[in-house]
């Protein structure tokens, strides 16, 4: 029999041990042995729920248990959270999480530490919920070289944008909407802002190339001040506006990471991907492109890929996964030559521009900065960058 526990009782948390009470007979099946929850970690009183027997309080006890395999990490956040990992990883256990801020800032760190203690630090769930992307990105694309990533990564902004282009209303009024659904939280900051997108671009881009990329080190937009007539002017011309993680590998070796809201061609598969849902594009130079699309959160669809991480874990715990990255990358900042198509909303054209709508247009390719000064000097009142 496997021991695990779960750190955390909240959705996710909670979603995991649901997932095994359904689906506990074929999961012993394909891990060849029963999989037991020993303990629930959670400040909560647990005691009028089905699982009161596994609630405890005190992290020594899973901490101390040399019978518990696989911790599950399900409390968010860089603190508490980051303290019960590195005390798990260094007591032998077998880490497994859905935290995209721990992995994005304290990867490196977490992945040494499994390294050395010889036990996996798996976070499947960390990008897209319960879409299988590290996984195939790490394994199964593993004999190309990764040139692109491109995608949408936040349920809650793709909610929002959706309802501004097939419903009219402005960003206001679709993010009460999201409110209110129960997609955006009463503070939506981490993801109007590009925050949960910019975290999740930086883990991709991490596995991809195997250099560190830290969120504060990329540059990272929302889309809480986009302007409907811009969607509108979009729309209209065969696009779709939409907030996209994006990391390129250039041909010096050099990595580019950034989020942003995009003006996509209607052509392009991630473009119509509407409501919650995520899609992620990979390019590689043999596979060409694939796209992984489903729900990108929510309680079982993000359980499912922590379970799959569980059984991963337990099947290699003679023989540990390396996920590790290790040096910084080479990294350039959107600003600096990167070179982007943009749109721009403006009474004067810009030169060499090619005109989207009346007093719409497109131009490029320009870095950040030159599309910026071309921008003031026409006094532009918008500027999105397009995918080409």
């Amino acid at each position: 029999m496997a021991n695990f526990a779960i750190m955390g009782f909240g959705i996710v948390g909670s979603g995991v041990a649901e997932v095994l009470r359904m689906n506990g007979e074929s999961i012993a099946r394909k891990l060849g042995e029963p999989l037991n929850l020993k303990y629930i970690l959670d400040v909560r009183d647990l005691s009028a729920t089905p699982y009161a027997k596994q609630a405890v309080k005190d992290f020594s006890v899973l901490e101390n248990d040399p019978e518990l395999d696989v911790v599950v990490e399900s409390i968010g956040g860089a603190k508490v959270a980051l303290e019960f990992t590195r005390r798990a990883l260094l007591a032998g256990k077998h880490v497994v999480t859905s935290n995209k801020e721990l992995v994005a800032t304290h990867g490196k760190e977490l992945l040494a530490i499994a390294k050395e203690k010889n036990v996996n630090y798996l976070f499947e769930a960390s990008v897209g919920g319960g879409i299988p992307v590290l996984r195939p990105l790490f394994q199964c694309l593993a004999g190309n070289q990764i040139q692109e990533i491109v995608g949408i990564l936040n349920g809650t902004t793709n909610y929002i944008l959706t309802r501004m282009v097939k419903g009219g209303v402005t960003f206001a009024e679709a993010l009460k909407e999201a409110q209110s659904k129960g997609y955006a939280e009463a503070n939506p900051a981490a993801d109007v802002e590009g925050l949960d997108a910019g975290r999740k671009i930086c883990i991709l881009s991490d596995l991809a190339w195997g250099r560190e990329v830290r969120p504060e080190d990329i540059s990272i937009q929302g889309i809480s001040h986009l302007d409907l007539k811009d969607v509108d002017i979009a729309s209209k011309a065969g696009y779709r506006v939409k907030l996209l993680g994006r990391a390129l590998r250039l041909e010096d070796g050099r990595q580019a990471a950034y989020v942003a809201p995009h003006l996509v061609p209607e052509d392009c598969p991630i473009a119509p991907v509407d409501d919650v849902f995520n899609a992620i594009m990979i390019r590689g130079n043999a596979v060409g492109d694939v796209m992984f699309y489903g729900r990108g959160a929510g309680d079982l669809p993000t359980a499912s890929a922590v379970m799959g991480d569980v059984l991963d874990a337990l099947a290699h715990r003679a023989k540990r996964r390396d996920l590790g990255w290790s040096e910084s990358a080479p990294l350039i900042r959107q600003e600096q030559d990167l070179p982007l198509f943009w749109y721009l909303r403006s009474e004067s054209a810009p030169e060499g521009g090619e005109k989207l709508a009346e007093g719409a247009y497109i131009t490029g390719p320009l870095s950040v900065k030159d599309a910026r000064e071309l921008a003031e000097k026409v006094n532009a009142a918008a500027l999105l960058p397009v995918l080409r």
